[in-house]
């Protein structure tokens, strides 16, 4: 726990002395909390601890009204307004306790929500807000991904790299090959997204892509930029299952004409993905495009802050844009879907950059 709450501190979220961290987590990941306070603490950072309790949502959603849910959050507003830096620790104890929840109450919360996603992604473009999100190995996530917890640590030790020596190296040399990658579509235009689950294309001209190296997500590993809104067209098959609120929906299909969601489809949970779809004006565009790098996350665990990273994968959000890549769209829903790119193609204004999940070696790269 020591050395994984030193690259948080150290690394992920470089605290330097006199800045104020939020750690916000709940009793189960107590163990890494307290290192993360006390690193903190070494580091000269003012840390606090905000802990939220098992079956707290359940509450909240079986008994508070509708009003109380749409102004749930003023405090938290406040705070993230405030604080230098924010690091969650999640680890549910029940993934699936929001599953029975009225979608339509979903999307109060959500939109409460929303305001701080904004403040949230605003102060980060601003460079006056550091975050980062990790996953304590809990129960609950190993059951989801099929592991014992013992395997379900040793997966998640892997996938942040902290079975290295010197995990914070590591990740600066994965921030190197991600670099070079993102320069490859600099300038760009046109993406073009083929294979057996997808025919797409869509703009990312002025829009650059952001590498994900260990600093917002632990672990990371992708690259990513949000679509020019009124770019995207054609189909995807998501061949994943689609997640949110607990939530699943399966073998999700979506048809895009001028940036839009026209037609959607599922084998499971229609109407939950076309409620979703129909959360605000923002919904049935698309807020993100990301690719996942990580080759050392080699199966889907029904959690995206591993599965997105996933090498051989892209993902898709719905929704909120991403100001520090230039995105302006605006939604209270951000939904990432996943989609299997191991006998798929990347072109970027006409050139093949990427095949069978993985990116090819430009001519410089030989050099």
């Amino acid at each position: 726990m020591e050395k994984w709450a030193r690259v948080l501190v150290r690394y992920s979220l470089d605290l330097q002395p006199g800045q104020s961290l939020l750690i916000r987590s709940v009793p189960e990941a107590k163990e890494l909390v307290l290192a993360v306070y006390r690193e903190a603490l070494l580091a000269g950072a003012y840390p606090y601890i905000r802990c939220d309790l098992p079956g707290q949502l359940e509450i909240l959603f079986r008994t508070a009204t509708d009003d109380q849910l749409a102004n749930l959050h003023a405090l938290e507003r406040l705070e993230i307004g405030y604080v230098d830096a924010a690091l969650r620790i999640d680890a549910p104890a029940n993934t699936r306790e929001l599953t029975g929840v009225n979608p339509k109450r979903s999307q109060i919360v959500r939109k409460s929500r929303g305001m701080i996603l904004d403040i949230v992604l605003q102060r980060v473009a601003r460079k006056e807000l550091k975050r980062c999100l990790t996953d304590y190995p809990a129960n609950a996530l190993a059951q989801e991904a099929e592991m014992g917890l013992g395997e379900y640590r040793d997966f998640v030790f892997k996938a942040c790299k902290l079975d290295e020596s010197d995990p914070a190296a590591a990740w600066k040399n994965e921030s190197v090959e991600q670099h070079e990658i993102a320069r490859r579509f600099q300038g760009k235009d046109k993406v073009s997204l083929k294979g057996p689950n997808i025919d797409l294309t869509l703009s990312i001209k002025g829009r650059p892509f952001v590498v994900c190296d260990g600093k917002v997500n632990f672990p990371d590993g992708e690259i990513y930029t949000s679509p020019l809104e009124n770019s995207a067209n054609g189909w995807v098959r998501f061949s994943y299952p689609a997640i949110y609120y607990g939530r699943q929906v399966d073998n999700v299909e979506l048809w895009f004409e001028n940036g839009k969601v026209v037609r959607e489809k599922a084998a499971q949970g229609q109407d939950f993905l076309t409620g979703m779809l129909d959360t605000d004006e923002g919904a049935r565009r698309l807020g993100e495009l990301g690719i996942g790098t990580n080759y050392g996350i080699k199966r889907f665990t029904k959690n995206m802050l591993f599965d997105e990273k996933m090498g051989g994968t892209i993902h898709l959000a719905l929704g909120h844009g991403l100001p520090e890549s230039g995105g302006v769209n605006v939604s209270a829903l951000h939904w990432d879907m996943l989609c299997d790119m191991s006998q798929g193609e990347i072109f970027v204004d006409g050139e093949l950059i990427y095949k069978n999940g993985r990116f090819i070696k430009s001519a410089s790269d030989n050099k």
